[in-house]
C-alpha cells in the first residue's frame, strides 16, 4: 500500500517520517546569508543518499517540509529502478532562485551538506544550475553535477528530457501502435531547462506543441526558437491533446484537474505529479489514461549523475537513458495486464531491490 502523506500541520513530522519510512530531517538556517533549507534523507540503504537541491518560493515551511519528505522518497525509487547504488536524499531551499541566490547563501548550504558527512550528496534540480552547485562545492565534496571543465558530468537537464522523451514514445507505442509522435498534439506544462529539451525532441520528430509557465519572458524565448503555441497557466488542462506533459511542479494530477484532462497519455519530467499516488494513480488506470511513473521517467537526470559519482563514461549515460523506453513499456504492460496502477507497479518494483539489498545487508 502506497502511503499517502499527512500535512505536516495534523501529524507530526516525526510520524509521517515514520510512516514514509525515512531516515533523517535536517533544517538549515543561517541569518547572516538568509539560508533556510531543509534536507530530507529517506534511504541509505542501497548507497548514500543522492538527490538534487531544489530553490523554491514555498508559501509556506510547512510547504517545504512536504517537498523535501515526498521528493527524497522519490529519490529512493528512482534511484533504485534505475539500476543504482545510491539511497534516496532530497533538498529544498526556501527562496525565489532568480532574486534571493547568492554566493554566501550556497557556499552556507555546502557547509551544511559538509556536516552529514557523506550520507547525503546533492546536485542540481528546480532554480539550481551548475554554476550553482560550482559555488556549493567550495565548502563540501559531497556534490555532483558540477561543469565539465571541472572535471563534472555537467547540466543533467538534456538526459532527464531525453529519458522523458523515451518514455513518451513506449507510452504511445502501447497506446497507439507506433512510438513515432509525427503529428501528436502534446502539452507541456513548464518550459525550464529540462523541458526546453523536451520541446526540442518533440519539436524535430514533428508534433504539434502547447506550451505554458509561469515566467513570460521565458515563453517568448521558447515561443521564438521553436514551433510551439503559448497557453495559459490553466488552459493547459482544458486542450484537446494526446499527451499531457506536467515538466514543473508536482501534484498537476489531481481530482479538479483529472476532471478536464481530455489526454490519453501523461508523461513529464516533473516530480510527484499525482497528488495522491493511490487515488489518482487509481483515476488514470479508470479513465483509460497511460500514466507513466514520474520517478522512472525522469531518472535520466539521476543517471547521469552517477556516472560522475562512479566515473562511467557518457556512451554509458546515453545507452542506460534510453533503456528506459523498456523499462516503461514493461511497466506500463503490467499496469495493463495486471488492472494496477502503474505508480504502484513501479513502486514495488523499486521496493522489491531496496528490500533485496537489504536482506543482504543484514545477514550474517
Amino acid at each position: 500500500m502506497v502511503q499517502t502523506l499527512t500535512s505536516p500541520t495534523t501529524e507530526s513530522v516525526m510520524e509521517i517520517m515514520q510512516k514514509m519510512g525515512h531516515e533523517n530531517l535536517v533544517f538549515c538556517q543561517d541569518k547572516d546569508s538568509g539560508l533556510r533549507a531543509i534536507i530530507g534523507i529517506h534511504s541509505t540503504v542501497l548507497g548514500p543518499a543522492l538527490g538534487g537541491t531544489r530553490m523554491w518560493n514555498y508559501a509556506t515551511s510547512t510547504e517545504a517540509v512536504t517537498d523535501a519528505l515526498r521528493l527524497s522518497r522519490g529519490m529512493s525509487y528512482k534511484n533504485s529502478i534505475a539500476g543504482l547504488n545510491l539511497g534516496g536524499g532530497k533538498a529544498v531551499i526556501i527562496g525565489n532562485a532568480r532574486t534571493e541566490k547568492t554566493e554566501p547563501l550556497l557556499r552556507r548550504f555546502g557547509k551544511f551538506v559538509e556536516s552529514l558527512s557523506g550520507k547525503y550528496i546533492t546536485a542540481e534540480d528546480v532554480g539550481m544550475s551548475t554554476i550553482d552547485m560550482d559555488y556549493i562545492a567550495m565548502e563540501t565534496k559531497h556534490v555532483t553535477g558540477l561543469a565539465e571543465n571541472r572535471g563534472g558530468s555537467g547540466d543533467p537537464s538534456p538526459f532527464t528530457a531525453l529519458g522523458t522523451y523515451m518514455g513518451m514514445k513506449a507510452a504511445a507505442k502501447k497506446m497507439y501502435g507506433t512510438d513515432s509522435l509525427e503529428g501528436k498534439k502534446v502539452s507541456v506544462q513548464g518550459a525550464g531547462h529540462v523541458g526546453e529539451y523536451i520541446i526540442e525532441h518533440l519539436s524535430k520528430e514533428g508534433a504539434k506543441i502547447y506550451v505554458t509557465d509561469v515566467y513570460e519572458d521565458r515563453l517568448k524565448e521558447i515561443a521564438d526558437k521553436y514551433k510551439v503555441e503559448i497557453v495559459g497557466l490553466e488552459d493547459i488542462y482544458d486542450l484537446d491533446v494526446d499527451i499531457y506533459s506536467p515538466c514543473a511542479l508536482g501534484a498537476t494530477i489531481n481530482d479538479e484537474t483529472l476532471s478536464r484532462l481530455k489526454c490519453q497519455i501523461i508523461a513529464g519530467c516533473a516530480n510527484n505529479q499525482l497528488k495522491d499516488e493511490t487515488i489518482h494513480g487509481n483515476a488514470c488506470l479508470e479513465r483509460g489514461i497511460i500514466y507513466v511513473p514520474d520517478f522512472l521517467i525522469n531518472s535520466g537526470g539521476v543517471i547521469n549523475v552517477y556516472s560522475e559519482f562512479a566515473s562511467l563514461p557518457r556512451e554509458w549515460v546515453v545507452q542506460k537513458t534510453e533503456r528506459l523506453y523498456d523499462m516503461c513499456l514493461e511497466v506500463i504492460n503490467t499496469s495493463v495486464s495486471e488492472n494496477k496502477n502503474a505508480q504502484d507497479v513501479a513502486i514495488q518494483i523499486a521496493q522489491d531491490r531496496i528490500d533485496s539489498i537489504a536482506n543482504i545487508k543484514t545477514r550474517r
